[in-house]
């Protein structure tokens, strides 16, 4: 099993918190394509046939690129690749963006899982986050999805934000509840170097909303998650019947992808390697046969410390026989010495040999991992 994933780099106005890589430069979007079709031609044997049963198109905005582009990148990808009958292919996608039309000329492209980036339907909030679509678009979107035959639709929300109540964030959530979903993702607010939300907020002319009520928001959504038929499958992720995203579960299960695109990120269990950050050198690198991409080779403790990470904000967590197979002994001990005061105080538990975050443990959890890791 392993994945593929496409970022697509491009945006039609830039939000104001994002940190991935992106350009509004959309005139480069043919150059671009060559070039991506020429790194899936360079970098065909990187999965060495395994069959891919994900691909995942990421941005950026993949719905800034037309239906016909976006077949032609995923007919380029099945020459290459041993691509899965059954493969999860999962879109990102503006709510702007979601035309019938659209929708069901990428659903004729092979799309079925759906990831709208709604963030909020606070149109004030939307405005200050530098979104381009409003509340009505947003619940529009999700139903001509449904018109277009997807029953496999995410939507992404943030809380955590500036000037965002309790109450107009469980009004997101009432609202996110009654539409035909499976799945959500849901994201603090996180104040990224280089954003114009971290530039305003160290200025002091953006205020950060205070942590306790940022908590009381994570909790509000867990309950009302719970109460709608939602599973926590991990910290920022739930889903609806099973519904869990195949994709993102693959990298917290630590099986091998590749990036394709600027920026992007490869694993194959040995080492990591990623993208130049610029679609310029990109696109220059690929045509002129040039590297485009830096290389680690990764340690036995970067291997333990990406497995801990990764699985402990899962429902699948962490088994001590998974560390002792896969890492021996002693960094199994070492596990265990320094996680068992969080079994004490409440933060994780243990259940048939596999440690989980409690509810109060998520709360923490960055405080958890890093005391976890082994250095």
């Amino acid at each position: 099993m392993a994945g593929i994933y496409v970022h697509i780099p491009f945006c039609r106005q830039k939000c104001y918190y994002c940190d991935f890589y992106k350009t509004v430069n959309t005139s480069l979007t043919d150059k671009f394509i060559l070039a991506l079709q020429g790194e899936i031609a360079h970098r065909k044997n990187y999965l060495e046939n395994e069959s891919v049963d994900t691909i995942y198109f990421g941005g950026g905005t993949p719905s800034v690129l037309s239906e016909i582009e976006i077949t032609g990148i995923l007919n380029f990808l099945g020459v290459h690749f041993n691509v899965s009958p059954t493969v999860e292919i999962t879109f990102e996608a503006n709510p702007d963006d979601l035309s019938i039309e659209y929708l069901n000329g990428i659903y004729n492209a092979g799309v079925r899982r759906l990831s709208i980036g709604i963030q909020s339907f606070q149109n004030e909030i939307l405005k200050k986050m530098n979104r381009r679509h409003d509340s009505n678009q947003a619940v529009e979107a999700v139903e001509n999805a449904v018109k277009a035959g997807f029953n496999d639709i995410s939507v992404d929300l943030i809380y955590g934000l500036p000037g965002l109540t309790r109450k107009q964030w469980e009004a997101d959530l009432k609202q996110v509840f009654k539409l035909p979903v499976q799945h959500i993702s849901a994201y603090h607010l996180t104040y990224h170097k280089g954003t114009p939300f971290y530039t305003w907020l160290k200025k002091g002319t953006l205020k950060a909303l205070k942590e306790t009520e940022s908590v009381l928001q994570f909790q509000v959504l867990i309950q009302m998650a719970k109460e709608n038929g939602f599973e926590q499958y991990e910290i920022s992720n739930f889903a609806k019947h099973g519904k869990y995203s195949k994709h993102n579960s693959s990298y917290w299960k630590g099986l091998k992808y590749l990036g394709l695109g600027p920026s992007a990120h490869s694993f194959n269990g040995i080492s990591r390697s990623w993208n130049v950050s610029h679609i310029e050198s990109y696109i220059k690198a690929i045509k002129d046969g040039l590297p485009f991409s830096e290389e680690e080779i990764l340690s036995e403790n970067n291997k333990y410390n990406e497995f801990v990470l990764t699985r402990i904000r899962t429902i699948w967590g962490v088994s001590t026989d998974d560390l002792i197979k896969q890492f021996g002994s002693e960094k199994a001990r070492y596990f265990q010495q320094n996680i068992d005061k969080y079994i004490n105080s409440g933060l994780v538990k243990l259940d048939n040999g596999i440690y989980n975050l409690t509810e109060n443990g998520m709360f923490v959890s960055d405080e958890i991992m890093a005391n976890l890791m082994f250095i």
